[in-house]
């Protein structure tokens, strides 16, 4: 290539494919950039679900995705954070609430002021204050007005059904005229430079391109490059095996995932409007006869399409080498705790439209997208190990989990909030300092300390705060729709 990228080619499956083609399409066809897709097989079944977090719903705005016509489509539902549960019952449950806690008290962070009442004999929980949480436990759909604008962050992710997300998003990636192959498989054809010139396509079609984004389960296209590395975070993250089933629908659907530890493990619950989703992780050190023997009753039903693969979490040391990016799946697999698949695509989407070459030289590009992304999806391998990092579940899964290896970053974080009730933020964070927060006082680690400029205001007005916030949440959960009929009125009208 001697000139800049004219042909952008991407090749993989599902949603990672699909979302990639449509971001890439609506940002690049407007320069001249054609983009052709060569589909791969799906991995996915029916009992695969995307969980989501709340970044999701801003692309799909970009992309003028309607978000009713989504949930129509794929029979979704929204999810307003994940509620964490003991299966022992040793532990208090806690929620990840996809927004704020309570409100700024004089310009200063809320977190600060609880602390200290804390300290001071005040029983209410921290999530009390949270009113993402409020709506979510109380089974309502929570739609953000002026009003709780002022009082702080209010966001949801999603529960979609993976086939039928992927269908969707596929039916729009063709809608747009873009150029789509299907094959069962492929042969990559390359320069005498290392880089792709083309890929073969089991009907014997030759698709070539400038510029090519591997999407793929198995990074099929990455993998033929050079010195390329996996880094595992095998050290990090103890489950290497996740089960995947279903179950049918929730009588009433909550607005939010559930996850429950067990001795084994952990198993997560995430209801969509035609049935039940279920993830579970655990050790091969456990039995698979006690983990399947011991789900009808965690879950209230017997899973059907069970399936089992083996967890690899980690990431490729470069995602971008020549003219071939891996993102997605081909450039870091997650612990599907926390729901953070789709997060990673959405990340290396943002950060390689950031850096797309303008000329036949991108070699600076490069290096600064795999440097970048390298902050990025260590930063959300953090948040996970935190979890099972500061977890006080009791069990032989959860001993060797504690007993994983705790990155530097992590370590950090957890030091600084211990000895100061404030978030260490790093550069390329992804999560909020609100579900820093939900993590960190939901698994114990509360500091006796807090900032000294809270000191010079007076009890009273910390208290009639309080209270405010408190009746101000009790106002608006009322006040919001239930969230089955909320779901309920998404659908078309009947016939007349």
């Amino acid at each position: 290539m001697s000139g800049p990228v004219s042909r952008v080619v991407l090749v993989g499956q599902d949603a990672p494919l699909w979302l990639a083609a449509s971001v890439i399409r609506a940002a690049l066809a407007p320069a001249g950039v054609t983009v052709e897709v060569v589909s791969l097989p799906s991995t996915i079944d029916a009992s695969h679900v995307y969980v989501t977090q709340p970044a999701l719903e801003a692309l799909h705005n970009i992309l003028r995705i309607s978000e009713t016509n989504l949930l129509r489509a794929t029979r979704g539902s929204f999810s307003l954070g994940q509620r964490f549960i003991d299966g022992a019952g040793m532990q208090p449950p806690f929620f990840h609430a996809y927004g704020s806690h309570g409100a700024p008290v004089e310009g200063k962070e809320f977190l600060a002021y609880w602390l200290k009442a804390r300290r001071h004999g005040l029983a209410a929980a921290f999530g009390d204050f949270s009113l993402t949480q409020a709506a979510a436990l109380n089974g309502r759909m929570l739609l953000p007005d002026a009003d709780t604008e002022i009082f702080g962050r209010t966001d949801y992710g999603y529960h979609l059904p993976a086939a039928a997300y992927a269908r969707s998003l596929r039916a729009l990636v063709k809608q747009d005229g873009t150029i789509v192959h299907e094959t069962a498989g492929l042969v990559v054809e390359k320069h005498d430079n290392g880089a792709i010139a083309a890929v073969g396509l089991d009907d014997g079609l030759r698709v070539a391109g400038d510029f090519f984004v591997d999407a793929s389960d198995l990074g099929l296209l990455i993998g033929h490059m050079p010195g390329t590395e996996w880094l595992s975070w095998r050290d990090i993250v103890p489950a290497d095996r996740v089960l995947r089933a279903r179950g049918p629908r929730m009588r009433s659907i909550p607005a939010y995932g559930q996850v429950v530890a067990t001795d084994w493990g952990w198993a997560s619950l995430h209801p969509s409007q035609e049935q039940t989703h279920l993830v579970a992780a655990f050790s091969t050190e456990a039995a698979e006869e006690k983990v399947f023997d011991g789900l009808p009753s965690l879950c209230g039903f017997v899973p059907a399409e069970v399936s089992l693969l083996a967890s690899d979490p980690g990431r490729h040391g470069a995602p971008w080498v020549a003219n071939c990016v891996a993102i997605g799946p081909a450039s870091a697999r997650f612990d599907p705790l926390h729901g953070i698949e789709m997060l990673g695509v959405q990340l290396s989407l943002v950060h390689l439209l950031s850096r797309f070459p303008a000329t036949a030289d991108f070699a600076a590009e490069r290096r600064d997208y795999n440097e970048a992304m390298a902050r990025l999806l260590d930063r959300l391998c953090d948040f996970q190990a935190a979890h099972y990092r500061l977890a006080r579940y009791a069990g032989d899964f959860w001993d060797k989990a504690r007993a994983c290896c705790c990155p530097v970053t992590l370590a950090h974080k957890i030091d600084t909030f211990a000895a100061r009730g404030q978030i260490a933020v790093l550069e390329d964070e992804s999560f909020p300092n609100d579900s820093w927060h939900a993590l960190f006082l939901g698994h114990g680690l509360i500091s006796n300390s807090w900032i000294p400029e809270i000191d010079p205001v007076a009890p009273e007005l910390m208290h009639t705060e309080f209270r405010r916030m408190l009746g101000f949440i009790k106002d608006k959960v009322l006040a919001q729709p239930n969230h089955d009929q909320y779901l309920a009125g998404l659908r078309p009208a009947a016939p007349r």
